[in-house]
């Protein structure tokens, strides 16, 4: 789970982006500041790991505001001036997005903080236990599609995309597989391949190092056959 706040003294831009962050289920808000000094008073009592920073504010820049932190969280920031980018990136942020800037935009800049903090930090799974009943939101091109997690087949990995099958439905989406991996419960999917991820209860059959999917034949890795070892005791 990551757990962001946003530092932007418009509503508007607020609105935006807990519109795109309540669209994916391990973002987590914990608090809404409109100008740097109020993030300083709840960062001194709390921890975050990801703050939306608007950098023309008063009182306090959102710039002036990052130098003063000693060890800041992950920093995305958001503005409508782009002359500030390299400025940013002296400052170690982990992306910079120009309003006004799209979900699909919003989501890479995610992907980059989600595969920076998965270095040193476990994620909570936060689809959860109870599989039936979870699901996730995947963008793929214009469309935003709300799948359940019963209906996958499996998730292949597409370079830095995921293509997930789900019956008669195929949805290419913006993410890299071991992210995806993350939010999958561990006693639902399961790890066959660099390149493959399957529903533990879609198997058909298994056969040598092959396994049958509806009529999707899916490799198992050498390195990850004792996953299904583990499965067949």
């Amino acid at each position: 789970m990551i757990k962001y706040i946003i530092i932007d003294d418009e509503t508007a831009a607020h609105d935006i982006i807990e519109n795109y962050g309540n669209n994916l289920p391990y973002l987590t808000l914990k608090k809404n500041c409109y100008n740097a000094l109020e993030a300083i008073e709840y960062l001194n009592k709390n921890k975050i790991d990801l703050m939306f920073l608007d950098i023309n504010m008063p009182m306090l820049s959102g710039f002036d505001y990052l130098k003063t932190l000693s060890n800041p969280p992950k920093t995305i920031v958001t503005t409508a001036y782009k002359d500030y980018a390299l400025e940013g990136y002296d400052l170690n942020v982990s992306d910079y997005l120009l309003k006004p800037f799209s979900f699909q935009r919003f989501i890479k800049a995610i992907n980059k903080v989600n595969n920076s903090l998965s270095g040193n930090q476990t994620f909570t799974k936060s689809l959860g236990n109870e599989y039936n009943d979870k699901s996730v939101f995947l963008k793929d091109n214009k469309k935003t599609h709300h799948v359940k997690l019963r209906d996958i087949l499996f998730v292949k990995a597409y370079g830095n995309y995921i293509k997930v099958y789900i019956e008669n439905q195929l949805i290419v989406t913006y993410q890299t597989l071991s992210s995806f991996e993350k939010f999958l419960p561990e006693n639902q999917f399961i790890r066959v391949h660099k390149s493959f991820i399957i529903a533990m209860d879609k198997i058909q059959l298994i056969e040598g190092n092959r396994i049958l999917i509806n009529e999707h034949k899916i490799p198992v890795g050498k390195m990850y056959k004792f996953n299904i070892d583990k499965l067949l005791k």
